[in-house]
């Protein structure tokens, strides 16, 4: 079987249905350069900062069109998919920025509602509030797949070291981390937190990315990447749209445990001491 990983990365706009096209193609083509798996951004269905706009083409799960078809796409190509999030309606009426992993089949295995929100205002001048429009998550996600037991992250959940311990002493020997980042949030962290991200948990990091200035106006950092457990970036796409491809030796992550054994020397953390 293969060990071969996909990334899209793309720049999506406000048009669902253009999006989807983009991963449907995505999944073709992904299967055809013989990937067990494909993985893509964060906010992959719509991607529009304009709430008005945006709330007609927002959806339940089960009538979201975008989810429909990349099932139905993943079914016909006999592929894995991770659909790195959608803007999914809640019926309490915020959203979730809700993650997918679904199998060769066109199941849904796995869902992952992002845990941390961006509530942030940026030097320059940029303002986000994802609070406003969603609901966090309460519940850390692991999935077996094809290319190993997958521990499932958005984007800004990358800042927090404690949901990806939690995630490798669940088994976890990849994370995915899609994103839509900013681009001086990315410039400054993007790969440094990458990279310490795999090196914590010894573990691969998968992250598909956003990249380019979108229909809303706002711009993206691209970089879409793979991490070994060594910290070793495998793949980085710069800033283009496309696919990336990369392998996912599950061997490296056993000869990273066993070179600087990381989660056999995790201790509990007691109250500090303030003196």
């Amino acid at each position: 079987m293969s060990n071969r990983a996909a990334l899209l990365q793309m720049t999506s706009g406000i048009d669902p249905a253009a999006n989807a096209r983009t991963m449907v193609k995505a999944v073709e083509d992904a299967k055809a350069g013989g990937a067990a798996m494909l993985f893509t951004p964060e906010m992959s269905g719509l991607l529009d900062g304009n709430r008005d706009r945006a709330a007609a083409a927002l959806r339940h799960e089960h009538d979201d069109p975008v989810l429909a078809a990349v099932r139905e796409a993943a079914a016909k190509h006999g592929l894995w998919v991770h659909i790195g999030s959608l803007a999914i309606l809640r019926e309490e009426g915020k959203l979730a920025n809700r993650g997918f992993v679904i199998d060769d089949t066109g199941e849904i295995r796995a869902r992952y509602d992002k845990m941390h929100l961006f509530d942030v205002d940026l030097p320059t001048g940029e303002s986000w509030r994802e609070s406003n429009s969603y609901a966090p998550g309460e519940q850390p996600v692991t999935v077996r797949t094809p290319l190993g037991v997958l521990g499932l992250a958005i984007c800004y959940d990358l800042r927090f070291p404690d949901l990806f311990r939690s995630l490798s002493d669940a088994g976890a020997t990849i994370l995915a981390l899609p994103a839509a980042f900013t681009r001086p949030t990315g410039a400054a962290h993007w790969h440094v937190l990458l990279r310490a991200r795999a090196i914590e948990a010894a573990a691969f990091v998968i992250a598909a990315a956003q990249t380019g200035v979108h229909e809303d106006g706002r711009a993206t950092y691209g970089h879409s990447l793979v991490s070994n457990p060594w910290g070793e970036l495998v793949l980085d796409m710069g800033e283009e749209s496309g696919l990336g491809f990369a392998e996912i030796d599950q061997g490296r992550v056993e000869d990273a445990r066993t070179r600087v054994p990381v989660l056999k020397h995790r201790r509990a953390i007691p109250e500090v001491a303030s003196l």
